[in-house]
């Protein structure tokens, strides 16, 4: 018997942490369908375990989110019983793998972001996004280091690996600029001083970008055109498929555990 949809009160934290919570849970389970596929053994656990990480994030903020909205609503259910709609992650985070160069690329531009970002929410008044920050930040730094290293062995490699690298870049550089959204919402915990204004660490996320890719020998495309909308719950095609298999074994059998 499927199971209905619940509906979650969207105060500004809660919304807050359901963002952080959505693009760690959907990236992870991008980085989860590697799994068996990867191109080297060590790679295949390397991407799992950045999965892992990031699945891990994604529970920590549906259980503070959960706990600040008070109605029953937990990781679970936040995780599972939501209709795509209510999602609030990064259309860059939902996009398919396609090739070992495309999710590297994606890795890579989600992580120079989030490296910096739970740097600098470690300092939050809010003890409990302060510890997840110092915990996410350990794990975002790993996964930059790697997703780094990568980009430029891909770019300044093979023609093949070259041209694949750019390729992605070209394509998935117009999701970047939904990193730096922050609406009224956002504003409300910013003007508190609770979490930081994303658009304060453009200028340090785009020269670790461009210091990356000058060496990976591949060119940051010219237009600044950016695309929008996943923040507001409005997707992509995939994020649909991507949750119908997700979420398919707890809306099959509700309350099922392992």
């Amino acid at each position: 018997m499927a199971v209905a949809s619940i509906s979650v009160n969207e105060s500004p934290l809660v919304l807050y942490a359901l963002r952080r919570a959505d693009d760690a849970l959907i990236l992870g389970h991008r980085l989860s369908e590697w799994c068996g596929h990867a191109p080297m053994m060590e790679e295949d656990m390397a991407l799992a375990n950045m999965g892992l990480d990031l699945i891990g994030q994604a529970r920590e903020l549906y259980s503070y989110a959960g706990k600040v909205e008070g109605a029953g609503n937990d990781e679970d259910r936040l995780a599972y019983l939501r209709d795509v709609r209510q999602y609030r992650n990064l259309l860059l985070v939902e996009q398919p793998n396609g090739d070992f160069a495309r999710t590297i690329i994606r890795q890579f531009l989600y992580s120079a972001f989030a490296d910096l970002y739970w740097r600098e929410m470690m300092t939050s008044p809010d003890a409990t996004l302060a510890a997840i920050a110092a915990k996410s930040e350990k794990e975002s730094a790993y996964h930059l280091r790697h997703s780094s290293e990568w980009v430029i062995r891909l770019g300044d490699g093979t023609a093949e690996s070259h041209r694949r690298a750019q390729e992605a870049l070209d394509d998935l550089w117009a999701f970047t600029g939904e990193l730096f959204h922050a609406d009224d919402s956002d504003r409300s915990l910013i003007a508190d001083g609770v979490v930081i204004d994303p658009e304060r660490l453009r200028s340090a996320w785009s020269a670790t970008i461009n210091n990356v890719v000058q060496t990976a020998t591949l060119t940051l495309p010219a237009r600044d055109w950016m695309q929008k909308g996943g923040r507001t719950g409005h997707h992509s095609e995939h994020l649909g498929h991507l949750l119908s298999e997700l979420q398919s074994l707890q809306r099959s059998f509700p309350g099922a555990t392992w």
